[in-house]
């Protein structure tokens, strides 16, 4: 692994202080928007901009991407596939400069960075074993010489909008599964972390140029929530992908349905973990510890909450105190350290509000937050990790604040420590620390957790891609990545074929001339 230093990352990745945001595919174009600032939270510092794209720019995309499905869904899948490997293969030769890209634009540790671009690697291997399985359903039909089936057909252009959080872990598990269900993408990044989605469009345009493909196939747009509700209204993007928070959502979601388009929804998250007074307390520290401070707390599975048995509340207490004594905060290309900044300073003024509002509730700190000063913390992105002990039914603990506080809350009974859990708007992860089969059981049970994921004795935050992921309530409804989530980029078709020499009506109906 080579030692690349910021510089030459943005260079290897085709990064310009100045950039065009919009792409019809392998061309960049020029646009009348304003240019957004990349500023890293690690250090302040200015990467570079990136142009705004305006209406007329986004109406040539959307066209030049659906010219571009008219031609790619006629690829057979196993094809498509072949060319989503060679991206997996591509993105393993610019993991490291990628991952570092990754880590000083949004500001999660180097490690979390080199991670997120695996998940691509892997969704990308998950996808071509896909594009030979992309199966449908045959039925008995009840009339004689009828045979019935169901099949599934490309759905179109795919629009996805995506968070600063994971800058292009989340695009590519949308991506790499629609391309090879025959769809294509047009991508609206965070405005945030715009320069990671020039870098994956330039790593993408290398292998696509290779095999021919489209022009249109991949493109990109750039620039705040106007240019998203563009994507949201355009009836020519049959599906819309999103993540972000429920307020974002709630507007795509309308605006989406107003025209009878489709939906995919990733939205907020308050994650709880139960721990049981029959469980692990060491793989409980370590699992609350990733959870609550990895990427700063700014993750969508991030935990939230700690839910734990009387019997062992005092002792989980102090040994979380222990381990947060011991964490490290600071420079996140900087390996030695834990936890990184937050995204920007108005993160750090929605996590100083809710510190204020813990206290106002009546609750107690006992790992005290603050931002943090000094040379190293020059951008005042910085902050500290935070436990307080507070009540469910606090008004900021029923909300989700995007920063590393965690509260901590006393149950007496599994049933009671279920209904904390469930008691918040979002049902996106959540988690239980038990050795006892029984609560395991009682906690997967319909009468359990009312999460889309729901594990035990692991934490509520690292999914992998083999699953569907996503969550229920404000969190959506939507899912994405493994499992059989490529249903959604398809449309279903059911098909019955007549050989035989006459014409039976279903249902036994009669009708003679």
């Amino acid at each position: 692994m080579q030692n690349f230093g910021i510089s030459e990352a943005l260079s290897v990745l085709g990064i310009n202080r100045s950039n065009s945001g919009t792409s019809t595919g392998q061309k960049w174009i020029k646009t009348k928007g304003e240019y957004l600032s990349s500023f890293s939270p690690v250090d302040g510092k200015l990467i570079g901009k990136v142009q705004a794209t305006d209406e007329s720019s986004f109406t040539k995309v959307v066209a030049q991407s659906h010219q571009a499905f008219l031609e790619w869904r006629l690829v057979p899948a196993p094809k498509r596939g072949e060319v989503v490997r060679q991206i997996g293969e591509a993105l393993r030769k610019y993991k490291e400069p990628l991952g570092k890209l990754v880590s000083y634009e949004m500001g999660k540790s180097y490690q979390e960075g080199l991670g997120e671009v695996q998940e691509m690697i892997d969704i990308c291997d998950f996808a071509v074993g896909l594009s030979r399985q992309l199966n449908g359903l045959t039925m008995h039909s009840e009339r004689p010489s009828h045979r019935m089936y169901e099949q599934y057909h490309p759905l179109g252009v795919i629009g996805v909008i995506s968070a600063f959080n994971f800058p292009v872990a989340v695009w590519s598990w949308n991506a790499m599964i629609a391309w090879v269900c025959g769809d294509t993408c047009i991508w609206k990044p965070s405005e945030k972390t715009p320069l990671c989605s020039i870098a994956c469009q330039n790593i993408v345009n290398k292998v696509f140029k290779k095999n021919g493909v489209p022009d249109g196939v991949s493109c990109i747009i750039n620039g705040d929530y106007k240019i998203g509700q563009l994507m949201a209204s355009n009836e020519n993007i049959p599906l819309v992908s999103a993540t972000g928070s429920v307020r974002m959502g709630k507007a795509v979601g309308r605006t989406v349905s107003e025209r009878l388009g489709r939906v995919l929804l990733e939205l907020g998250g308050n994650n709880a973990i139960i721990v049981t007074e029959h469980a692990n307390l060491d793989i409980t520290i370590r699992a609350a510890l990733f959870g609550a401070v990895g990427t700063a707390g700014q993750r969508c599975t991030t935990t939230r909450r700690l839910i734990i048995h009387e019997g062992v509340y005092d002792v989980v207490k102090e040994k979380l105190k222990k381990g947060y004594s011991q964490l490290r905060i600071g420079n996140p290309l900087d390996q030695n350290n834990h936890v990184g900044p937050l995204i920007d300073t108005l993160a750090v003024k929605a996590y100083r509000n809710a510190l204020q509002k813990v206290n106002s509730s009546g609750g107690k700190f006992i790992v005290s937050g603050g931002v943090l000063r000094g040379k190293e913390y020059e951008s005042g992105c910085y902050v500290k990790p935070a436990i307080a002990e507070v009540e469910n039914d606090f008004e900021i603990v029923q909300q989700e604040t995007f920063a590393p506080i965690l509260y901590l809350i006393k149950f007496k009974t599994l049933e009671e420590a279920l209904a904390l859990q469930n008691g918040v708007k979002q049902g996106l992860s959540s988690a239980i620390m038990t050795t006892r089969l029984q609560e395991m059981e009682q906690f997967l049970s319909n009468a359990g957790s009312d999460c889309g994921i729901a594990n035990v004795n692991i934490g509520t935050s690292g999914a992998e891609i083999g699953g569907a992921f996503g969550g229920e309530k404000e969190t959506g409804g939507g899912r994405e990545s493994g499992s059989d989530s490529w249903k959604v980029y398809m449309r279903r078709q059911t098909n019955t074929i007549n050989y035989g020499d006459s014409l039976p009506l279903a249902q036994g109906i009669k009708f003679e001339i």
